[in-house]
């Protein structure tokens, strides 16, 4: 996925360059071989509250795909789902379902999207396994669980857990508050989407069972946008309960949009759609292509220039305060989290244009003014970083800058909500440094999104650009085995790695994750310390 706080996430996903055919930041493949049971490898059934589904056996784990947990969404756009209906007979779970509606997408789509994807090694015996639950990334606009590198076959292999992956409702047609405009009927329709999780999550409770889980121990994980709903639904008091832990990868929400700005992002989206102000009937009229196309209008935000926001809001009902701020969400205290980052984010996004590797130093102030998100002055901003890192390029400089500017500084936000919540579970804060030497490894480095095939244990899976070195596989033990010791114990521990001690406001405890994994206290602090002299905001926050 792309940086919840970045210019524009569509097109950022359509400049990835240097993710060849491959689909790590969010993108998928229109149904491929991958996509369904290999020939000859036995069939799994189960059972689910609407009917029989059949899956397929990977490895000695039981695969479902494409399994419904509402209704289709289209004949109740911008509301609350309905539940899936039944099914009579025995419904073929061997192939992803549609993601939701959304531009750049190589994969079918429709607002019939409320499919999850179950991997697990056993079924109906009682093995109370952990479950872990992944929300893709791809900002609040793109991306799907059926990303190859979602894949959740190592994972139960590796430690005899349950991995389900999910598709929910994304852009307009999740995040667009219409209550102003439409009355109560659509009180809660800037946060469908998120209230999509919710309805997921309640699925995986009611079938913990059936698929081999204990429904009293699901870990929430996900990475950018995965981590940003992650972080919001710890704030809505629907979820509250259906998670126990949460595991987030470059992806925080500090703030959600506030009613007026997400009422008037709707106001500007009626009127690309070429309706006449308040006209909701005509919203539910049109396909969604065109709604896609509205989506493009232009923001009003201070912050950035992109197309509209579409994200959670503080709609006083499903979602009554800002996730993280002015404190970490009290409902929420007793579930341990872990909230990591990458050292060289934006490289993900920036680095697709050639330029940025040849910057010189006077062409660095504007391009920071433009692209580091935080209003302070260009040139102390540099010139704090080389009093910093006398060795830095200015390229060097521009890829920090913005890193640390950007999505880097909502994990330090809420670690640091966290940390002051003194009564409540503990938080470890990790960073990965680690990345692939040589050829693009050396350009691109710790780039946004390098964490899933190591958390996941994928390298070998499509998209995965870490490689298959011997310190590519040592690394994905490390992380894959922290986010299984997470699961099982709700402490990330485990004796591949030092002992990693949780978060606090005194050291700023973190674990770096490189080829010498070490615990360090306040990495890049000089960084942290540069970019407080301005307040934090949150995209789409005004």
């Amino acid at each position: 996925m792309n940086d919840p706080n970045s210019t524009d996430e569509t097109n950022h996903l359509d400049r990835r360059g240097f993710l060849k055919g491959a689909a790590v930041l969010g993108a998928g493949l229109a149904l491929p071989a991958w996509a369904h049971a290999a020939a000859g490898e036995a069939s799994a059934l189960a059972t689910t509250r609407s009917g029989r589904v059949r899956g397929y056996a990977d490895r000695g784990v039981h695969v479902f795909k494409g399994v419904p947990y509402g209704a289709d969404t289209a004949s109740r756009r911008f509301l609350p789902a309905l539940p899936e209906l039944p099914w009579d007979g025995l419904r073929d779970a061997t192939a992803y379902g549609a993601s939701a509606p959304q531009r750049s997408r190589d994969e079918t789509t429709s607002e019939d999207c409320l499919f999850l994807n179950v991997w697990t090694p056993g079924l109906r015996d009682g093995g109370q396994r952990p479950i872990l639950f992944y929300i893709h990334g791809g900002g609040f606009n793109n991306g799907s669980g059926s990303d190859p590198l979602y894949d959740g076959v190592n994972l139960c292999r590796r430690g005899d857990a349950v991995v389900i992956t999910v598709n929910h409702r994304l852009n307009a047609f999740g995040y667009l508050h219409l209550a102003r405009l439409a009355g109560d009927e659509y009180a809660v329709s800037g946060n469908v989407g998120q209230l999509d999780l919710v309805q997921a999550l309640q699925w995986v409770r009611e079938h913990a069972d059936e698929f081999g889980g204990d429904a009293g121990n699901v870990t929430a994980f996900g990475q950018s946008g995965g981590g940003a709903k992650i972080a919001t639904l710890m704030a809505m008091p629907a979820a509250k309960g259906l998670f126990h832990r949460a595991w987030t990868m470059s992806g925080q929400q500090v703030t959600a949009a506030g009613p007026r700005a997400a009422t008037q992002r709707a106001e500007r989206f009626i009127e690309a759609a070429g309706l006449a102000p308040g006209d909701i009937d005509g919203l539910l009229r049109l396909p969604p292509e065109r709604l896609l196309e509205a989506a493009k209008a232009r923001d009003f935000s201070r912050v950035e220039d992109s197309s509209l926001y579409f994200g959670p809001v503080m709609d006083g009902g499903s979602l009554r305060v800002h996730p993280f701020w002015p404190e970490a969400p009290v409902q929420s205290a007793g579930i341990p989290m872990v909230i990591g980052n990458t050292r060289d984010e934006t490289r993900a996004f920036l680095g697709n244009d050639p330029a940025n590797f040849e910057l010189r130093w006077n062409d660095l102030p504007a391009k920071l003014e433009k692209q580091q998100f935080v209003d302070i002055n260009p040139d102390v901003v540099i010139a704090e970083y080389r009093r910093m890192y006398p060795d830095y390029t200015p390229s060097d400089v521009f890829f920090a800058a913005t890193t640390a500017g950007r999505s880097w500084r909502g994990a330090v936000e809420e670690a640091e909500a966290r940390a002051r919540q003194r009564s409540g579970a503990p938080t470890w804060a990790y960073q990965l440094d680690w990345y692939p030497r040589g050829g693009d490894g050396e350009t691109f480095r710790a780039f946004h999104t390098l964490d899933i095939p190591l958390v996941f244990d994928a390298l070998r899976r499509p998209g995965s650009r870490t490689g298959e070195s011997v310190a590519a596989q040592r690394m994905a033990a490390r992380m894959s085995e922290a986010l299984l010791a997470f699961a099982r114990t709700g402490d990330p521990n485990h004796a591949e790695i030092p002992a990693w001690a949780p978060y606090s406001l005194d050291k700023r405890e973190t674990m770096v994750f490189d080829d010498a994994s070490r615990l360090e206290n306040d990495p890049r602090g000089g960084e942290r310390r540069l970019y407080r002299r301005a307040p934090f905001v949150q995209r789409g926050t005004m």
